[in-house]
Formats: structure tokens, C-alpha cells, sequence
């Protein structure tokens, strides 16, 4: 019998620090770079394209996380050849952009009915953010981050009105100035990263972070050539959108090929990718879109050719973003977004035919109160149950949790 571990219900209608004070969410954040709860009822989707949707049952929600005094964030979890469950996110935060975001680690050996104590796996002096893990063929974990100051612009706000009737109290105005001042600025812009870190016994020991030259939320997928492909953003640098392969296990990184821009588009509105191979070897990718056309929309963008080139970002009728794509063991696909609308959750897609087109939503939860959460990844379990982890703001508390939904295709 499971538990729920911090059970909490709910969620918050809108992104903020924890004060009075500025509002903030996560498009403000790309514009700068550019309790247990039982479900037993079986859910039929929609039709599409003349089929019907498989049926589906979510069996348990619940929150997972261990620190309710922290704020957690973008979650990415993995499944190890072993068995046992990888989950990596930020956190030791105090809300959605803070100096203090850091990369945790919690691991699970029985399919996420329990979990450990989380990990710090790194800890900069400024502000660690999404974080994704893979395991490779050869058995190492990589895991994936990027560091941000965004953070800067709040805290500068809140100096400049100290005196002048700034809403922050003292305390956490003398903290965020301390986080801060830890480093110069021209040391802060020095750590300023997309970075990858690596472990060859199991997750016992890290190397140092290193560039791996793009970013995405859930980090980079395996291909059936042997090859490691990473989609995503080259935040820092030059901003180009696309994807870099490794041909060592992940140590080093080289770029392979830039998206094409729809026309119209911008290309520095096209964010947090991911992709997935095929069983017949054709690459999918998808990413988040914040164009007009297609605003809050997922784009998606193929190849045939092992990701030397891509078709064009084109729409496939998907609101929700951003997405995690995986190919289950019967060989369909199945993409899981965060749905910041009505109903606010977690919803999930499946293809069956190598993403040409995609089922009605799967609305996994759909009871959140708010647009802070999503990110949500998924897994297949050894019984053919699935595994959905996202993270989610409460009403109760001014501290992100994270959430895990445990889920059956029928």
C-alpha cells in the first residue's frame, strides 16, 4: 500500500516569489534568453482520424517531494536497465526564479512507491535550473542544466526601493543580496552554462559540469546508431536552435544541424526541445513555441536522415508545452505536456504511427488551480504501467512540490 509523502492538494493561480513583491513567470524567463488523491475512474478520450483513442486509467496522484520548505521545479525522470528510477530537478529554491536553484537527485528501486532522501548534485553560485538524465547503453547517467541569472533583475528592483517602501522583508532582501554578492559580476557571467555532468558507477560519483552546448529541459535521447542527439538551445552563445551529437558516451558534444524557421517565425521564440526515434529509425522533435502563430502550441519537425535535416516546425494541433517524448515498448509514441489552462495539469498524447499524427488528449490531471507546473516525463514500467512526475505549485503553500501520476494504457 502506497503513501503519500508531504501530502498536499491544490494548486496557485499564478507564478510569484514568495513575497508581495514582483510577479514573475517562466515566459519572462525565455524572453530574457531570447496529497495522494485516488482516481479509479477509467477515462475514454476522443476520436481522431477515425479511431478511437486507447482507454486509460490513472490509479494514484500524489506528491513526492521531501523538502515542503523548498520550492522544486522541472523534473526529468529516467529508467535505469536495472529497474531502478532516476529523477533530477531543481531545487532548494524559493520560488520560480531565485539565486538559490540547485541539482537534486531522488532515486527509486520499486517503480516510485517510494523514494529517497534527495542528493545535491550541484550547487553554483547563481541560479540551476531545468535538469534532465539519461542512462546510456553503456550504463552511464548524464545529467543536464543549465544556470541562469534571472533572478538579477527582481533583486535589483527591490534594492533600488529599499527605503522607498519596498514590499520585501529585510531578511530576504539581506539573503538574496548575500547569494549574490558571492561572486563579481564578471565571475557570475563566467558561470553562466548549459552544462552535463557524468556518472560511471550508477550515480555514486559525478564529474564536474562541462558545456555540452545546447540546453532543453529533459536533456538529450539515445539512437539505435550508437550516437547520443541532443536538442535544443544554445542559450548563452549564439541562440541557435537545433541539435548537437556525442559519439563518446557523452563526453563531448558537436554540432550536427540547425532547425529551419517557419516563415514568419523568429527563431528566438522556438524553445525546450525534445525528441524521440522511431522504430523505423525516423527522428521526431518537438518544441515549444511562442511565435504568434501557433502561440503556446508545440511544434513538431522531422527526419529521416539521422538529424542532418530537418522538415520545417509545423503545427500538430497540440496546446500545451513543453513536451517529453517517449517510445514504448510496442512502438507507439507517447508525448506528455503541461496544460497551463483549463484544465490545469498534465496531459498525454500517443502516436501510432512514427508522430504523423497524434491522439486526442490523455488528460492525466487536470485539477491543478494554476499555470505554475507541467514539465512533466514520463516512463515505462517492467509491467507496462506508465509514470508521469511534474511539478506543481499548491495553494497551500508558496513552495513547488513534485507530483507523480502512476498511470495504465488499456
Amino acid at each position: 500500500m502506497s503513501s503519500t509523502i508531504c501530502p498536499q492538494r491544490g494548486g496557485r493561480s499564478a507564478l510569484r516569489d514568495n513575497s508581495k513583491g514582483a510577479r514573475v513567470n517562466r515566459r519572462q524567463l525565455l524572453l530574457a534568453l531570447a496529497g495522494t488523491m485516488a482516481v479509479p475512474a477509467v477515462v475514454r478520450a476522443a476520436r481522431l482520424f477515425g479511431s478511437e483513442t486507447p482507454r486509460f486509467e490513472v490509479q494514484e496522484v500524489k506528491t513526492i517531494s521531501r523538502l515542503p520548505h523548498r520550492y522544486h521545479g522541472w523534473p526529468t525522470v529516467t529508467r535505469r536497465k536495472n529497474g531502478q528510477l532516476v529523477l533530477v530537478y531543481s531545487g532548494g529554491r524559493e520560488a520560480h526564479v531565485c539565486p538559490f536553484g540547485r541539482v537534486e537527485m531522488m532515486t527509486s528501486n520499486n517503480d516510485g512507491h517510494w523514494w529517497t532522501y534527495p542528493r545535491v548534485l550541484w550547487d553554483s553560485a547563481i541560479d540551476d535550473r531545468d535538469s534532465g538524465v539519461l542512462e546510456t547503453v553503456r550504463g552511464t547517467l548524464l545529467v543536464t542544466t543549465f544556470t541562469s541569472l534571472a533572478y538579477v533583475p527582481l533583486l535589483t528592483r527591490a534594492l533600488g526601493a529599499e527605503g522607498k517602501g519596498s514590499d520585501w522583508p529585510a531578511e530576504k532582501l539581506d539573503r538574496w543580496r548575500a547569494a549574490h554578492e558571492r561572486l563579481s559580476e564578471d565571475e557570475r557571467q563566467k558561470q553562466l552554462g548549459v552544462w552535463m555532468m557524468r556518472s560511471e558507477d550508477g550515480g555514486v560519483t559525478w564529474s564536474a559540469p562541462y558545456d555540452c552546448l545546447v540546453n532543453s529541459p529533459h536533456g538529450p535521447i539515445q539512437l539505435q546508431d550508437g550516437r547520443l542527439l541532443y536538442a535544443g538551445k544554445d542559450l548563452w552563445r549564439t541562440k541557435r536552435v537545433g541539435v548537437c551529437v556525442s559519439q563518446d558516451d557523452g563526453r563531448t558534444w558537436e554540432w550536427l544541424a540547425t532547425l529551419p524557421v517557419r516563415q514568419g517565425d523568429d527563431p528566438n521564440q522556438y524553445h525546450e526541445l525534445h525528441a524521440v526515434e522511431t522504430t523505423e529509425g525516423r527522428l521526431v522533435l518537438q518544441l515549444r513555441n511562442h511565435n504568434p502563430q501557433n502561440a503556446g502550441e508545440t511544434l513538431q519537425c522531422e527526419s529521416d536522415d539521422g538529424g542532418k535535416t530537418w522538415s520545417t516546425p509545423h503545427s500538430i494541433g497540440v496546446w500545451g508545452l513543453p513536451s517529453h517524448l517517449i517510445r514504448l515498448r510496442d512502438g507507439r509514441l507517447l508525448m506528455s505536456y503541461g496544460h497551463r489552462r483549463e484544465p490545469f495539469g498534465c496531459q498525454a498524447r500517443l502516436s501510432s504511427d512514427g508522430g504523423r499524427t497524434w491522439s486526442e488528449p490523455l488528460v492525466i490531471y487536470g485539477e491543478g488551480a494554476g499555470g505554475d507546473l507541467g514539465y512533466p516525463s514520463t516512463v515505462e514500467l517492467a509491467d507496462g504501467g506508465l509514470l508521469t512526475i511534474w511539478y506543481e505549485l499548491l495553494r497551500e503553500s508558496p513552495y513547488a512540490v513534485l507530483r507523480q501520476a502512476r498511470w495504465r494504457l488499456l
